[in-house]
């Protein structure tokens, strides 16, 4: 376009006629390019967009002609798909021919058979040690066009970065290695943990950079891409488990058969039979500690609750509200392998929630969710709980709320008294006596509090931190939860799961 105009040409090479199609490789802030791109088009032509320019489209460009305008996803579909990258699951052939696979395929074949040449597009070649110098020449405009990097014949693979920690593993009660270092870790587990009492010894995750800067940043001893290497290490005895929620089970079991004492963000299970071979780790490996990290119990304002409610002589009514916020029906979370849904991954919190209000298990389960043509309806349902000191409560998690409404609500009614909480910030009180309002500088889910008291039982041994019963009666209470909801019941989980039961019972 510098030194031609390509409306001119295209129409030349036309033949007055417009062109079939247009691809844009260019990358420009400027809408021209797409005006451009229409005027050199016939009627009904075609443009696809490959590179990034302006997108200010103007109507007039597309009505006139009947354009049809496409942005192409990078590599062909396929892309950003987890269901095609991450679980192999191929779109036929005969439906999609040229996916992300096949492009690349195409592209090597012609490569190796000599039809694409591109040796004439190579201008330099670097070693990988010097690609600091190879991107600088090409973006100082120094000739180069084509660039590869050369990577060393033998590559030796490290599995474990170590560095200097600020608190030595070495004479510490508890330490502890994480495994995992996703965004939850990074923004919520680590920071509270490096306040805890206990030496971080391992961050670990198969992406070695992320797990690297969380060790440097909060003072653990080693990152590392391979969690075996700290189940082996005889020094750590706590894990927390932070990674996605289908490998939670399997995780447990391993850490618990290395002689751990364990911590997993929840959920617990995503199944029974995943729940089933937790439970028999357990049972192997009874002098160990399992928790799940139910960190709302352990709050401030949970623990205020509790000490108002003490002395109660009837039961409870009990109600949570939850404006969970929307997550896209393609997120790992809702896949029922991967993720399980938001109730068992994330309604599981206010179900033991009430159920350490109450003092009691819950006994029933029943559910409604949100009907078609909801996206995803899961994540939009009330859920009623029988308990078994009689006491009631009704858990509405509801992702199509406002952001700007309080997220997270609990009410509890009792004897003529009322509590309720607001995000975990402020705690307010009618008749019970003095009591009118307890307030935290900042919202605290019990974070800090958890992981803190997970540090000092690892140290000083004693009770678990949560019965490993209430453990397995929450999570089988948001099993149950989905069947209900799916099947119009109400599940009575001593008829619904009578072998889990006796098994945590007798562990």
């Amino acid at each position: 376009a510098g030194q031609a105009d390509p409306v001119a040409a295209a129409q030349a090479w036309s033949g007055g006629r417009g062109v079939d199609g247009v691809l844009i490789a260019a990358s420009a802030r400027t809408d021209e390019v797409v005006h451009q791109a229409a005027a050199m088009c016939r009627k009904r032509g075609r443009i696809v967009l490959v590179g990034v320019v302006g997108l200010g489209l103007r109507r007039e460009d597309f009505y006139e002609k009947e354009l049809t305008f496409q942005v192409s996803c990078s590599y062909g579909p396929g892309r950003y798909d987890e269901d095609y990258e991450q679980r192999g699951r191929d779109y036929p052939p005969a439906f999609v021919r040229w996916t992300q696979q096949r492009n690349f395929e195409a592209v090597l074949g012609a490569m190796g058979s000599g039809g694409l040449a591109v040796d004439e597009l190579i201008t330099d070649r670097a070693a990988l040690a010097d690609a600091a110098a190879a991107y600088e020449k090409l973006c100082s405009g120094g000739g180069a066009m084509g660039v590869l990097l050369e990577y060393p014949a033998a590559v030796r693979q490290v599995r474990q970065v170590r560095r200097a920690s600020r608190r030595s593993a070495g004479g510490a009660a508890a330490v502890v290695g994480v495994i995992g270092a996703g965004n939850y870790s990074r923004m919520t587990l680590l920071p509270a943990l490096a306040q805890a009492p206990a030496a971080i010894a391992y961050v670990a995750d198969l992406d070695g950079p992320p797990a690297a800067h969380l060790a440097r940043k909060y003072g653990a001893e080693s990152a590392v891409t391979d969690h075996t290497l700290l189940l082996r290490d005889e020094r750590v005895n706590g894990v927390i488990i932070s990674v996605r929620h289908g490998l939670h089970a399997r995780l447990v079991c391993e850490a618990l058969a290395a002689g751990k004492h364990v911590l997993v963000e929840k959920p617990l299970a995503l199944d029974a039979g995943q729940l089933r071979q937790v439970l028999s780790a357990a049972a192997d490996a009874p002098d160990r500690m399992l928790t799940v990290g139910f960190n709302r119990r352990f709050s401030p304002h949970a623990a205020k609750m509790v000490e108002l409610l003490a002395g109660r002589n009837e039961p409870l009514a009990m109600s949570a509200t939850v404006n969970a916020g929307a997550i896209p029906p393609g997120h790992w979370v809702h896949d029922p392998a991967t993720g399980g849904g938001r109730i068992i991954g994330e309604g599981c919190h206010f179900i033991d929630l009430m159920v350490h209000l109450a003092g009691a298990a819950v006994t029933t389960v029943a559910a409604a969710r949100m009907g078609a043509p909801a996206a995803v309806r899961d994540d939009k349902m009330s859920i009623s709980l029988g308990f078994a000191d009689g006491s009631v409560g009704t858990l509405n998690y509801f992702a199509n709320g406002p952001k700007g409404y309080a997220k997270e609500v609990v009410e509890v009614f009792s004897q003529q008294r009322l509590l309720r909480l607001e995000n975990f910030r402020v705690l307010r009180g009618w008749g019970f006596g003095a009591f009118r309002k307890f307030r935290t500088i900042r919202q605290d889910k019990g974070h800090h509090a958890q992981y803190a008291a997970f540090a000092r039982r690892i140290a000083r041994g004693g009770e678990p931190l949560i019965p490993l019963a209430d453990l397995v009666n929450v999570t089988l209470a948001s099993f149950a939860a989905m069947s209900a909801a799916a099947e119009r019941r109400t599940v009575i989980l001593a008829e619904e799961y009578p072998e889990l039961i006796q098994a945590a019972a007798e562990s």
